[in-house]
């Protein structure tokens, strides 16, 4: 449609459907691959299967950074959670739990279950020692890591 009193867009009317994360029978998220990064930044970064194309992820993101975190208030301080999903920007990190190949994440609004057995064991390990550094303050409860 054209003209002045035409009201819609390509982009807002046909645009693409939000993506879910894909979810195993019993309602976890299935983490293809994990990356880390430990600098002034640590990062733990998921990639959620959220297709059935290799590659079509979704991106759980964990941040602190320790150095600069002292210009924060003190409740914005500690590891923020970045769903792709999600426009929330004010979502801590509580706990992580690992008990086999399940990870289990509890922030301030929800918890996350992660299906880590498509995940090679290198990339567990790297996830566990920054998840330790992230927690130098104790601000995260970690259980079985």
């Amino acid at each position: 449609m054209t003209g002045k009193n035409c009201r819609c867009t390509l982009e807002s009317d046909f645009g693409q459907m939000p993506r879910r994360g894909k979810r195993t029978a019993s309602g976890m998220h299935r983490v293809d691959f994990i990356t880390t990064e430990r600098g002034d930044d640590l990062i733990v970064s998921f990639a959620i299967a959220a297709g059935d194309f290799p590659g079509d992820v979704l991106s759980l993101t964990l941040l602190r950074t320790p150095k600069y975190e002292f210009i924060l208030d003190p409740d914005e301080r500690g590891v923020s959670v970045s769903w792709e999903e999600d426009e929330d920007g004010n979502e801590l990190l509580l706990g992580v739990e690992r008990s086999g190949d399940v990870v289990k994440l509890k922030t301030t609004t929800r918890q996350f279950l992660l299906d880590v057995s498509h995940v090679e064991d290198d990339d567990l390990r790297r996830m566990r020692k920054v998840f330790h550094k992230m927690n130098f303050d104790g601000a995260v409860q970690l259980t079985g890591l």
